[in-house]
């Protein structure tokens, strides 16, 4: 697979067809073109989640992130054992994109805002 840098400019090509998809199908469910364009994600975010969803895919780990998420928005005990688990999973793809193209590094933090991780110091 050609680097993600050298792929950057087909990637966000995408993600402008997507995010312009996503906006038309708002639109047409009778929301304000201006209030759906604040809530969209950047191009770069998209481009960032693509890159994620590539890498679990070359780790052969798509399925299983793809359940753990699915089981952390439940309501059971373990919800949230697996949403700590698909955080610290995404947290470290994240960081992998961050350095396969740091031209992404802004969206891969914005990406990772909403990440609850263990910011303990180890030993703590």
């Amino acid at each position: 697979m050609m680097p993600v840098q050298e792929r950057l400019p087909a990637l966000r090509e995408d993600a402008r067809i997507e995010r312009d998809a996503l906006l038309e199908q708002r639109g047409r469910m009778g929301e304000d073109p201006a209030e759906s364009i604040e809530t969209l994600p950047s191009v770069d975010v998209l481009v960032v989640r693509a890159v994620r969803d590539e890498l679990l895919e070359e780790q052969g780990r798509l399925a299983e992130f793809a359940l753990a998420r699915l089981a952390s928005r439940g309501s059971g005990p373990d919800a949230v054992i697996h949403r700590r688990n698909a955080d610290r999973v995404e947290f470290e793809l994240m960081r992998e994109v961050a350095r396969l193209c740091p031209e992404l590094t802004l969206a891969v933090w914005e990406c990772t805002a909403g990440l609850e991780l263990d910011r303990r110091p180890a030993g703590a």
